[in-house]
């Protein structure tokens, strides 16, 4: 039995210049109940569900009516897809929390229970880490609990189990499931259907900024929204690259800390070679960010010995020259806070050909537009800065910036997570022929199971900051994929 309204979007269109991002679309959030809202990237699910917190893109032109009335004024909680860009950075977690209960008339009781109402008790002994030393599971559950901390009673979780393990993520969908039974409203962003059907009691599916489908998860989730199926990579069966192709990246005895000492990776040991993809998986705070950090040269705190074609890397960017930046590329999982805000998407893309290969700005521009276009994004939309794109449309961006400068070895960090089936068809199947034409050295570090098989000479699991060989069953659950639209 659903409970009274809290908040409500009645017939919302959002439209900047000549595009409409939402075309009259309306859904309602109701106390005890969760709302799931899906579709593929670019659909206007973001757009719509910033629209109940106030927020709209630069120049949006607005109609409809967004009612927050039924919420008692109580604030509404926002968990982003990639929380760590709304937790300060400076500050320890207890000072945060601290602070924030003192503000809304509360002291440590208060940040007691919604450590616990957050299933972040663990964490009381951890009051002292800043939020970059947290796992992205963890750094969502905080996110949570200052949202409950301030009262709301309204939820907005969007991409919640982006990078997260299934195990973490079945947790997460039970803390949804508790927190509707004790009255408040969560609206719920996701392409993981999983998570869609064990925590939603409604699902509104978006296409092209309209809702096609209202209704319970086993009817709207029953078939697409349109005839033909998704496009998904089929798996790859092929062997492993020849003993003869070079070594391209070598890793000895690779122990990384915290700024705090803590150690996260102890003696890890790994090569990968020319043409070759090493799949890395492992539980949620495990390590693999850091492990890819590392080789990247953006964790410099390690030791160790980590070779690029048999010569030393420096451990840091700082200290690597144009050719060694070049040789080995990084692509984040948030690829939205990897790109500045005001400037075009393209010219971003273009100025890493110009400062790393050498190209001129005239020629950096032809190639970028020109690989934009190979990897699905409309190089007219890359003229946007980086508000103007849907984050599938940013992670293709994102990949396209690194391998514009022919990279020896990739290294993805959950780039296909919080993608619609279509999107990550298409960045898997550019990496596949990359390293099959271009030899390209793969490192990718997923949860994403149907990405691994597609994808992965090898795999290896990170645990309890060591390397292990994974079992021939795959050491995480099915992840589904939402409908196109």
């Amino acid at each position: 039995m659903s409970g009274p309204e809290l908040a409500a979007v009645e017939g919302l269109r959002v439209r900047v210049g000549a595009r409409v991002l939402v075309d009259g679309v309306s859904l309602r959030v109701r106390a005890g109940r969760v709302t799931a809202l899906v579709g593929p990237s670019g659909s206007g699910k973001t757009t719509t569900a910033l629209a109940l917190l106030g927020g709209y893109p630069e120049g949006a032109r607005v109609s409809g009516t967004v009612s927050l009335a039924g919420a008692g004024g109580a604030p509404i909680g926002h968990v982003p897809q990639h929380p760590g860009t709304v937790l300060n950075p400076a500050r320890r977690v207890g000072v945060l929390l601290r602070d924030l209960a003192r503000v809304h008339g509360g002291g440590p009781e208060a940040v007691r229970r919604a450590l616990h109402d957050a299933e972040l008790s663990e964490l009381e002994g951890l009051l002292r880490r800043y939020p970059h030393q947290l796992s992205g599971g963890q750094q969502q559950r905080l996110v949570l609990a200052q949202a409950l901390l301030t009262g709301a009673r309204v939820i907005v979780a969007d991409e919640p189990t982006t990078g997260q393990d299934p195990a973490t993520a079945h947790r997460l969908a039970a803390l949804f499931r508790r927190l509707a039974a004790r009255g408040t409203g969560l609206l719920l962003l996701s392409h993981d259907l999983a998570l869609v059907r064990e925590s939603a009691d409604e699902v509104v599916l978006l296409a092209d900024g309209r809702a096609v489908r209202t209704g319970p998860p086993e009817e709207v989730l029953r078939a697409p929204a349109r005839p033909e199926p998704p496009v998904r990579p089929a798996p790859r069966v092929r062997p492993a690259p020849a003993p003869a192709a070079p070594v391209r990246l070598d890793v000895t005895g690779l122990t990384a800390r915290h700024p705090g000492g803590a150690v996260v990776l102890r003696e890890v040991g790994l090569s990968l070679r020319a043409g070759e993809c090493l799949a890395l998986t492992g539980r949620t705070g495990s390590g693999k960010t850091t492990l890819g950090r590392c080789l990247a040269g953006l964790h410099p705190r390690y030791e160790g010995t980590v070779r690029l074609d048999g010569e030393p890397l420096p451990r840091s960017v700082r200290r690597r020259g144009p050719r060694r930046l070049a040789a080995v590329q990084y692509v984040f999982q948030d690829a939205r806070s990897a790109f500045a805000d005001h400037r075009p998407v393209l010219d971003q893309v273009a100025r890493a050909a110009v400062r790393l290969r050498g190209r001129t700005p005239a020629e950096a521009a032809a190639e970028s537009a020109a690989l934009l276009a190979e990897l699905g994004l409309d190089p007219a939309k890359a003229a946007r800065p980086p508000g103007g794109l849907s984050g599938g449309e940013l992670q293709r961006a994102a990949l396209a910036r690194s391998l514009i400068v022919a990279p020896a070895v990739l290294v993805c960090d959950e780039i296909t997570a919080g993608l619609d089936a279509d999107t990550r068809a298409s960045i898997l199947s550019h990496l596949a022929d990359r390293r099959d034409r271009a030899g390209l050295a793969l490192l990718f570090v997923s949860h994403d199971p149907a990405a691994v098989d597609a994808l992965a000479d090898r795999v290896v699991d990170l645990a309890d900051g060591r390397l292990h060989p994974a079992s021939t069953d795959h050491p995480f659950g099915r992840q589904d994929a939402v409908p196109p639209g």
